[in-house]
């Protein structure tokens, strides 16, 4: 995998903005709705909600990070975009509690762009269609582009480097 300063053909001016052609999706909230009502994840495993004292578990429901005393849900979920081989469940954390969700769906999550990060395409078979190692607010939105303008690349998604679970998928507007 790339690092994105060698994968990234053209320098990214400050302060520009390229996601108003992106869309960027948090686990849809009925999904999370349905997982809080029958105390199962997607896996079938109970769930039982616990306070984050120290902060800084990443949601994927806000896509923001925990405050301490936030009351947490770890499940079991399969992001969109994999098919086959391809497809990985994994851990994510997200709000005992209903929230308000991501409301900046044409803007790349403030919250989380500090992290490191693995920006992973996928095609429209739903194969890995290649990625990119990020960090930092101009080197995800670059990242992201690179990939979304890919031939054939469908979606992205994020995924944080030390353990390797996902964040969030981002994908065009025309899809």
């Amino acid at each position: 995998m790339k690092a994105v300063e060698n994968a990234v053909t053209e320098p990214v001016e400050s302060g520009r903005r390229d996601c108003a052609g992106w869309v960027v999706d948090a686990i849809a909230a009925p999904q999370l709705e349905q997982i809080r009502a029958a105390g199962r994840d997607e896996a079938g495993n109970p769930v039982s909600a616990r306070v984050d004292r120290e902060g800084g578990s990443p949601l994927r429901c806000c896509l923001r990070e925990t405050r301490p005393g936030d009351r947490v849900l770890l499940i079991a979920y399969t992001p969109p975009g994999a098919a086959g081989a391809y497809v990985e469940r994994g851990p994510v954390f997200i709000h005992a509690d209903r929230c308000d969700g991501y409301t900046d769906v044409h803007e790349y999550p403030p919250g989380l762009s500090h992290r490191r990060q693995v920006v992973r395409a996928y095609d429209n078979e739903g194969r890995i269609a290649g990625g990119i190692l990020a960090k930092g607010l101009e080197q995800l939105e670059e990242a992201v582009r690179v990939l979304l303008e890919r031939p054939g690349v469908e979606l992205v998604q994020l995924r944080n480097v030390e353990y390797g679970c996902y964040n969030f998928t981002i994908r065009p507007v025309s899809s």
